[in-house]
């Protein structure tokens, strides 16, 4: 990482601080703290509203999550984020992503309409316009509201820009150093 990580306890364990540590714990339960935690702890109050939104976010959303998480997958390949792309690839193919789908998208065949269904095909074109344009058509908006409701595009426009926000963290910060190293299909 750029910078050195910061510890596992707080440095300045104020009632304030051991509960944030407490709660960003208790969310990556049963694991231990990750280096994404490690990087955001240098401030703990940011860490603690990063905890939050992620968490509900991955966790509160009724979006499709396959289809959350072939977003997020295509986020880090857009953006070049291999911490992102190890972390959410598993995530995909248990969420009931086809190991077809995430391949093309590792491999850049987005526009390859036999590897994806007509969501997944919307879902891609969507992110890859919110995440490469900022802007996303209004043709590809107008599709997304006739598919999904209206609290489910808010949900699919938050998990892109939300994950957009981590890989550019992760790799600005090369966080667990995995910047330049390739992307590959979990096993």
């Amino acid at each position: 990482m750029r910078i050195p990580y910061a510890p596992t306890e707080p440095a300045d364990p104020t009632p304030d601080t051991q509960a944030i540590y407490d709660r960003i714990r208790e969310r990556r339960k049963p694991r231990p703290l990750i280096p994404l935690d490690l990087a955001l702890l240098h401030n703990p109050q940011i860490a603690d509203g990063y905890n939050a939104l992620l968490g509900a976010i991955r966790t509160k959303s009724t979006f499709p999550l396959a289809l959350a998480e072939l977003a997020i997958c295509y986020i880090a390949v857009l953006n070049s984020a291999t911490y992102e792309w190890t972390a959410h690839a598993p995530i995909a193919l248990k969420a009931g992503a086809s190991r077809e789908a995430l391949q093309a998208v590792l491999d850049g065949r987005v526009k390859d309409e036999a590897a994806f269904s007509e969501d997944e095909r919307l879902v891609l074109e969507f992110t890859e316009q919110s995440t490469k344009s900022i802007k996303v058509g209004d043709d590809v908006f107008e599709r997304l509201k006739r598919r999904f409701n209206d609290q489910q595009v808010m949900e699919l426009t938050i998990t892109v820009g939300g994950y957009n926000m981590v890989s550019r963290f992760l790799v600005a910060l090369d966080v667990t150093e995995s910047n330049g190293k390739s992307m590959e299909m979990p096993s």
